[in-house]
């Protein structure tokens, strides 16, 4: 039997979310923040390197740091086809978590015997983010306040339940979890206390740039890669890169295009491009914060399977996104794809279900962007051309942190070493596909559909979605 969700049972008045929505711009908040940013040249001319790197968010600018880093003296060469940090980089909620696998029940189930290991790994990662911040003065606003899991339905209290008592986890009851942040739904919570940094999004990403700049790196900006190939006849030659502009031929390549059409035909079934729909407020007054309270600045999610995240900015601004995840047939990306009102309306009626205190605050900004969804949920790597090409893709919403972790082991396969990292079997092992058209689009809809009426009968699952759980399958955002 269907039963409502707190969203059904208190709803909002429609003029309340269209005059919410009225004059708010369909760009994302932290890019328009960043826009007077540094710019990097267009690639012009052929060029040779150590290190050519395909991709302009995190994962491509931390390799590049980092291989800097590891190496002074190498020639690197960095290849973004818009501007860095301008694609899922600079549209995130800004969550920087330790968790490298989307979360410690995904990566318990999956890689029981090393989960402890991976565990550790990630702290360590978040620990290097936060020291490398602070070392170079990356102006990205970076908070260590944790996260709040939220319970907004009793069979979400049993969840809470359930899940192991892990250091550093405070459990609340309704009475605390509102004492955190006043929110008529909240019926329990888990605060998670060093798990997580918040973060502006592309500041960090901006950051990085100048600092991979610094350290002597090529950035290129507006230099769309179509293709890589043998540049000197067959294995053990060197890579070439070509844009439209030029060539690259590079000793080592590392592919960091997240949820764009992979240049690896091996990889181009392994995700799919899921588009996520993101609201920001205008900046709350000195009123509106003291009726949320939100002293601890946390960043929260609730425990559905179409759940929403929200967080506070630096200027006291709201962001809050989620719930629908949204997949066009054909794996298709399209600008056009990003102004849903459906979306946005969708967002605005939970978001004052959710804080009703604040009923008469506008948004000043909605925007969405593609997540790079595997089925396995968390980032899988390999390599290619003998060795002479790494990737790392599919982080399925959760890569700001794990990105620097990616960086590292792209950066390990490639001078083929054997490290902790890559001994790994979560980097060993590759996620099953998703099918081809116009299967992927029948899975994604009925699993979406029953996800939604999962939400709707206290969090029980189908039949279809306990057999993709069975198979280790899954779809999320």
């Amino acid at each position: 039997m269907a039963i409502s969700t707190a969203f059904e049972r208190q709803p909002t008045d429609p003029a309340v979310v269209a005059h919410a929505l009225a004059g708010s711009r369909l760009r994302a908040f932290w890019l328009d923040d960043v826009a007077g940013a540094e710019r990097y040249p267009a690639l012009t001319s052929d060029v040779d390197c150590d290190l050519a790197i395909v991709g302009g968010g995190y994962t491509g600018l931390w390799t590049a740091l980092l291989a800097a880093r590891r190496d002074p003296f190498a020639r690197i060469v960095l290849l973004e086809g818009q501007t860095v940090g301008w694609a899922a980089s600079g549209r995130n909620g800004g969550f920087c978590e330790a968790s490298l696998t989307h979360g410690a029940e995904n990566g318990r189930r999956r890689w029981p015997k090393e989960y402890e290991q991976l565990a550790r790994l990630g702290e360590e990662n978040l620990d290097e983010i936060v020291s490398t911040v602070a070392e170079l003065g990356l102006d990205c606003e970076l908070e260590r306040t944790g996260s709040l899991e939220v319970a907004i339905e009793p069979h979400q209290v049993a969840w809470l339940d359930e899940v192991p008592d892990e250091p550093g986890t405070t459990r609340l009851d309704r009475a605390a979890v509102r004492a955190e942040i006043a929110s008529p739904t909240y019926l329990a919570g888990a605060w998670h206390r060093g798990s997580t940094a918040m973060v502006h999004p592309a500041k960090l990403a901006v950051g990085l740039a100048r600092a991979a700049a610094q350290a002597g790196v090529l950035l290129h900006e507006r230099s769309v890669v179509r293709s890589i190939g043998d540049a000197d006849g067959g294995a053990g030659g060197r890579v070439e890169v070509r844009t439209d502009g030029a060539r690259v031929r590079a000793r080592r390549v590392v592919l960091a295009t997240n949820a764009f059409p992979s240049l690896l035909r091996r990889t181009r079934l392994m995700t799919v491009p899921v588009y996520d729909y993101v609201l920001m407020t205008e900046p709350l007054s000195a009123d509106q914060r003291a009726a949320i309270c939100w002293r601890h600045r946390q960043g929260v999610s609730d425990m559905a399977n179409q759940f929403h995240y929200y967080r506070l900015s630096a200027d006291d601004r709201i962001l809050f996104g989620g719930y629908d995840a949204i997949y066009h047939a054909g794996r298709r990306m399209s600008a056009a794809h990003e102004d849903r009102p459906a979306s946005y309306e969708r967002l605005a009626r939970h978001f004052f279900t959710t804080f009703p205190q604040l009923e008469g605050l506008r948004f000043s900004h909605r925007w969405a962007g593609a997540i790079d969804t595997s089925t396995r949920f968390c980032a899988f790597y390999g390599t290619a051309r003998a060795g002479r090409v790494a990737y790392a893709t599919g982080f399925t919403g959760l890569g700001v942190g794990a990105t620097r972790f990616a960086a590292q082991v792209l950066l390990d396969l490639l001078e083929g070493v054997p490290t902790e990292r890559t001994s790994l079997a979560m980097v060993r092992e590759k996620p099953l596909p998703f099918p081809p058209e116009p299967l992927a689009t029948l899975g994604i809809n009925a699993t979406r559909w029953s996800l939604d009426r999962a939400d709707h009968r206290a969090g029980r699952r189908n039949l279809l979605l306990r057999g993709l759980d069975a198979a280790g399958l899954g779809f999320d955002s």
